[in-house]
């Protein structure tokens, strides 16, 4: 090991397009604010205090990462390069080839908590002489992941979303389900990789896979090691993943205080964690019940209430004798009266009064939202709307359990809305 690595090199992949992350995809979903600084913050402040030293971000085209990152004073060393087109994790990666010294980290820009790995993976770095070190975790859905497989205590290859009854072990191995599948270890997305990973990926074609297949090689010819974690970092595949991330993020960073520009008046009652930003302005009769972030220069209209891992971002409105429980709201939302249930609002949105979001089935069932025209268990029984940046409603709109609202769209007064809206659509 150099002492070049111990400076600490991580790459950060913020270029990629998601469109499971839709309605809420106009800008990169690392770009999402929570508590007034978007997700990558977080990500980068992680790094940091894990003792990285150096980052490289890649991101796409339209430098919005560049840009959103140009407002804050990230206290570490960063250099951006550009994924002219989305080709995959690996092609990502290689973007960022000429800036790399040593071996490096791996990860996706919404990874907040990954610092907590950082550890783990260079001491499994300096006791084992591995180049390359993976992340762990044991599950029983081994065809939907990358697997390792081994020989023994030793890897002997990752494959990725192993077919589903074949038989990948000997046949010695006990079958299960007409298969034994690689191992029950999948690989979570945070990456100790050595310089020469680079030889490897220019080995392999590119394809989808190209990443996972250059990985693959390294280890037939390499070997490599893992660290085995308990508990899995922050997954952010949907949109609905934003709720764990703000309350993890609210449970570690959220500081109660009031600034001393805001103006609250007599007979509002702040209970719990509560943060009000500069100029914001809580009107009478309001209940704040903490966790709850409230950025600058908000309203809180009177006998209003908010509660319980709110986050409302700088310029957002809350009318008179409305409920926001649970939501994410992104800057300049207006939300009049009405009942605002673990739903989140993209930038813009106007909502118009008597707007109810519902959030629970009637039979409390769990609910499903439609993604790219499939049903996606959420795991929560508990889910609003989620809605794109710029949409406006009428008075009286109602919006069944778990519905996406694009992007830019008009919804009539007294609309009930049962199914996804597509951007740019007059209802």
């Amino acid at each position: 090991m150099t002492n070049k690595f111990l400076t600490g090199q991580a790459i950060i992949l913020a270029a990629g397009e998601s469109s499971r992350f839709w309605p809420l995809n106009q800008r990169h979903k690392s770009l999402i604010k929570i508590m007034g600084r978007p997700l990558i913050w977080y990500t980068i402040e992680s790094l940091k205090k894990a003792g990285v030293k150096e980052i490289i971000i890649v991101q796409g085209p339209k430098k919005d990462v560049e840009e959103e990152l140009g407002n804050y004073d990230l206290g570490i060393d960063i250099k951006y390069v550009i994924q002219p087109e989305p080709k995959g994790m690996g092609n990502a990666v290689l973007m960022a080839e000429n800036l790399i010294f040593g071996p490096f980290f791996v990860l996706h820009a919404h990874k907040v908590n990954v610092g907590d790995y950082v550890g783990p993976l260079m001491e499994k770095f300096k006791e084992s002489g591995s180049g390359l070190i993976f992340l762990g975790i044991k599950t029983d859905q081994p065809w939907l992941y990358g697997i390792l497989k081994f020989e023994g205590n030793k890897i002997r290859g990752l494959i990725e979303k192993p077919e589903k009854g074949k038989d990948y072990n000997p046949p010695t191995a006990l079958p299960a389900e007409g298969g034994a599948p690689p191992s029950d270890i999948k690989v979570i997305g945070f990456y100790l990789l050595p310089q020469r990973f680079f030889e490897y990926y220019k080995r392999v074609p590119e394809h989808q896979y190209a990443f996972e297949e250059a990985l693959d090689l390294y280890i037939k010819e390499k070997g490599a090691e893992v660290v085995m974690v308990e508990k899995e970092p922050t997954s952010y595949k949907y949109p609905w993943h934003l709720f764990g991330i703000t309350k993890d993020l609210m449970g570690k960073y959220l500081k109660s205080g009031i600034d001393k520009s805001a103006k609250v008046s007599k007979n509002v009652v702040i209970e719990g964690n509560v943060f009000v930003g500069e100029n914001t302005k809580i009107y009478e009769g309001a209940v704040i019940k903490g966790p709850c972030y409230i950025g600058d220069n908000c309203i809180i209209g009177n006998n209003s209430l908010i509660r319980e891992y709110a986050n409302l971002e700088d310029n957002v409105l809350i009318g008179a004798f409305a409920e926001v429980t649970r939501s994410i709201l992104q800057e300049d939302v207006h939300c009049h009266s009405g009942y605002f249930g673990d739903s989140i609002f993209g930038k813009g949105c106007r909502l118009g009064a008597g707007n109810i979001t519902a959030n629970v089935r009637i039979d409390r069932g769990e609910i499903k939202v439609k993604v790219k025209n499939e049903k996606v268990k959420t795991g929560l029984d508990s889910l609003g709307c989620i809605m794109g940046e710029n949409t406006k409603t009428g008075i009286h709109c109602s919006f069944m359990p778990g519905v996406l609202i694009g992007s830019n769209c008009q919804i009539g007064p007294g609309s009930i809305i049962f199914e996804n809206v597509e951007d740019e659509t007059n209802f």
